[in-house]
């Protein structure tokens, strides 16, 4: 590893240890729950909108798992808050992964995912946001519900 991975790494570790908008949010205006039956993620994120509906004003997740699949469910958290769901919905994977930093094995891909995707359904079923394709046949592979 490189200083550059290994600071990230240092970065994933804290988010694991020390994840942020972890908890419940009473009553939320979204929410979904998903598994990575492959190693055994669990996350569910739920999501208060602000006062004009669109607005992501909350947004908290709750799990367990890998430190991959936790970090980057706190790391996405941190990057939506303030954001709109019609533009979260439209969030490229790449977006998230570049926040990650480190480069992921195909399984380790699916772990950093499953927040991503999570969320996704959750505000393509309170806003009825679009769920592309991609996320549409993940959100099956990854038991979300």
């Amino acid at each position: 590893m490189n200083d550059f991975e290994d600071m990230y790494s240092e970065v994933i570790l804290d988010h694991y240890k020390n994840p942020r908008n972890y908890g419940a949010i009473e009553e939320p205006h979204a929410h979904a729950e998903g598994q990575n039956p492959l190693c055994g993620d669990e996350v569910a994120i739920s999501v208060r909108f602000g006062e004009d509906g669109e607005t992501i004003e909350d947004v908290r997740f709750e799990g367990r798992g890998c430190a991959i699949s936790q970090a980057a469910t706190s790391m996405l958290t941190e990057m939506v808050k303030g954001r709109s769901a019609t533009d979260v919905a439209t969030l490229p994977k790449e977006e998230l992964l570049d926040e990650i930093g480190i480069p992921l094995t195909p399984i380790r891909l699916k772990c950093a995912l499953l927040g991503l995707g999570v969320l996704k359904v959750a505000l393509h079923r309170a806003k009825g946001t679009p769920l592309p394709e991609e996320w549409a046949g993940l959100a099956s592979e990854l038991e979300i519900s």
